[in-house]
């Protein structure tokens, strides 16, 4: 189930057709997909010439030229073809749709094509973006123009479900794939998803007319909102941490703003088709990297000395010079890129204080909980952003919601007085409202019984040697449950009765779709996963899916926009936090500041002087760490 090879395939065999010099035009939605999945030497090899947007009025009349169009049928694309195809700018047209073209569409295609030009008309299902092998994205980055819920968390706006439902179907489509459907029950979106796909599928009988297996491949719909925690926290593994503190945008990075950058390098590729040292490393925590990455700067340093003009002694050196010059530029250009790249995170997280802020929230998103203490001398900090001080207290508030109400008004009082605005300190009680405990259906923090608890903290203590990379996604105990039959159907039902008696079997074929979008994190452990499976002969292939790719960033952003479609009554404290927290929605007055309080039960890191120990001597040797890479990265130079 690979969903990069799977587009690939498709557009390979529409730019194969006609046999001529072409023209290639997409759309908005199509072009990031094209440019995840192929290359542009892919392209030239296959005669295109000119690639474009349908949009674009000013291109130039060639009617020597073929033209092949990839679109997604969608109204605006489908005006712009209209338009196109009554003043046809080529001399053939090649129309390729990335999902279930209507039969209106194709009538309304038919009367605007008076000159006949039109050739062929087909579908080609990759109406998704295929960001690795076992993830894809539906690009669905949820804003105000459009957004992903209605009129309150459990409902979904129009667009975005239509949206989803064609983004899953082109998936399942692309892979051949008809499978059964679990979803979690709590969430009425997860259900609502899961019928309208049932029902798409059952309408297309034809299309998902495949092959039937043992057993049926599965389908897993997932809300973002049953995990709040994975997306809030900072990244210590390289595509991720790219990810949270620059952003990575349907394969690209913006680096125009990192202080003296060079202009080749100030948007950059970033995926692992193009690129052999990410492919090789984008899962590698940040510690393993700089090592990784000095041996990746000194193997470029070898070929540079091979390739010097001392080294030129004979017809042979001059020949081999030639045929390996083209590569050595590339690796030098490559080698130039990752030393930049690591050299920015490094000081992003020097400047913000990430290691501080990194530790406080790991203790927080696992079994061995944080001191109230450390949470508030992360607000106090003035070092430390405005916007990391708010990703606390709301991991702080997620897990201690029940238990620590006064804890909870304190920080935010606390929020307030070092530099946070009201209207982002009211996010607090927001996702308290959205996400908070009443509205997960799984016991995130593992508090609901002795067993959990026990199972929680040995898992988290296991892997106190890296202490930024404790938590594990939600994802990961759903998943092991799946692969031991324990995934239960009261809490994961199949749809109408569909999958009767199979929760027991193992399925050879899962795809995860998270309502709401998913992460980084989440599919370096679907990626892992596959890796063990690959290993063995009754492994399960997982792909993960989400509307989005979410950082901290997009994840807030989303919750704070949707929120402001919602009752007014989302801005409200939760009835545990009534009597005790600040009325944040209507009357943001006078700042009272509560210091102090317990941190509440459970197992603290800080309590064993052994581990703390520990924990503060690795935080001391990340810290030397980044200082070492830092250095590196100055003394550096490349062409």
């Amino acid at each position: 189930m690979d969903v990069v090879k799977a587009v690939e395939t498709y557009i390979t065999k529409l730019v194969s057709t006609p046999s001529a010099m072409k023209v290639l035009l997409l759309d908005t939605h199509t072009t990031p997909i094209v440019s995840l999945a192929s290359t542009q030497s892919t392209l030239l090899s296959h005669q295109v010439y000119l690639t474009d947007r349908i949009d674009n009025r000013k291109r130039d009349r060639m009617s020597h030229m073929k033209c092949v169009c990839f679109l997604q049928p969608s109204e605006d694309s489908l005006e712009a073809l209209t338009a196109e195809l009554r003043e046809p700018k080529y001399g053939e047209y090649y129309l390729y749709f990335s999902s279930i073209l209507s039969k209106p569409a194709i009538e309304r295609l038919a009367d605007v094509d008076e000159f006949e030009v039109v050739r062929e008309v087909q579908e080609y299902f990759a109406d998704y973006a295929p960001l690795l092998p076992c993830l894809f994205s539906l690009n669905h980055t949820p804003t105000s123009d459009k957004p992903l819920y209605g009129s309150s968390p459990n409902v979904w706006d129009p667009f975005a479900l239509e949206r989803s439902v064609q983004g899953i179907t082109a998936v399942l489509l692309s892979l051949k794939k008809k499978p059964v459907i679990r979803f979690e029950k709590t969430s009425g979106m997860a259900k609502k998803l899961a019928s309208e796909v049932q029902h798409r599928i059952q309408a297309e009988a034809t299309l998902f007319d495949f092959r039937l297996t043992q057993v049926a491949p599965l389908l897993l719909i997932l809300d973002r909102r049953n995990d709040p925690v994975t997306p809030l926290l900072s990244q210590w593994t390289y595509q991720a941490m790219v990810h949270e503190l620059l952003g990575i945008h349907n394969g690209r990075v913006d680096l125009s703003m990192v202080p003296d950058i060079r202009p080749e390098l100030s948007e950059i590729t970033l995926t692992t088709i193009t690129d052999p040292f990410f492919q090789a490393h984008y899962l590698a925590t940040f510690g393993d990297l700089g090592t990784s990455l000095k041996n990746y700067v000194q193997s470029y340093q070898s070929h540079s000395l091979a390739q010097s003009s001392s080294s030129i002694n004979s017809i042979f050196d001059m020949k081999r010079f030639v045929e390996e010059y083209p590569e050595f530029r590339k690796l030098g250009g490559n080698v130039s890129k990752h030393v930049a790249l690591v050299g920015e995170l490094s000081r992003l997280v020097d400047r913000d204080r990430l290691l501080d802020v990194g530790e406080v929230e790991q203790g927080l998103a696992t079994s061995s909980g944080s001191d109230f203490k450390n949470v508030q001398a992360v607000v106090n900090n003035p070092v430390v952003p405005a916007w990391n001080k708010l990703r606390v207290v709301i991991l702080y508030a997620l897990r201690y919601q029940k238990t620590q109400t006064s804890n909870i008004a304190a920080l935010i009082n606390l929020l307030l007085s070092n530099g946070v605005s009201r209207e982002e300190a009211r996010l607090v009680y927001v996702f308290l409202n959205v996400a908070g405990s009443d509205q997960r259906q799984d016991d995130l923090f593992s508090t609901e019984s002795l067993l959990a608890k026990g199972r929680s903290a040995l898992k988290g203590l296991k892997g106190v040697e890296n202490v930024y990379t404790q938590h594990t996604p939600h994802l990961s105990q759903t998943l092991e449950n799946l692969f031991k039959g324990r995934l239960k159907e009261t809490t994961h039902p199949f749809l109408d009765g569909t999958g009767t008696n199979m929760g027991l079997q193992r399925p050879q074929d899962t795809i995860i779709f998270m309502i709401g979008g998913t992460t980084y994190e989440e599919a370096r452990t679907v990626a892992l996963l596959n890796q063990e499976a690959g290993n063995s002969s009754t492994g399960t292939r997982l792909l993960l899916g989400g509307t989005c790719v979410h950082n901290s960033s997009s994840y807030v952003e989303m919750i704070r926009t949707a929120a402001e479609k919602f009752p007014v009554s989302v801005y409200e404290p939760p009835p545990e936090s009534a009597t005790t927290a600040p009325s944040l929605n209507l009357n943001l007055g006078g700042v009272n500041v509560s210091l102090g309080g317990s941190a509440g039960t459970g197992v603290y890191r800080t309590s064993s002087d052994h581990v703390g120990v520990q924990a503060e001597g690795i935080k001391d040797g990340m810290r030397n760490f980044i200082g070492r890479v830092k250095q590196g990265v100055d003394k550096i130079g490349l062409p």
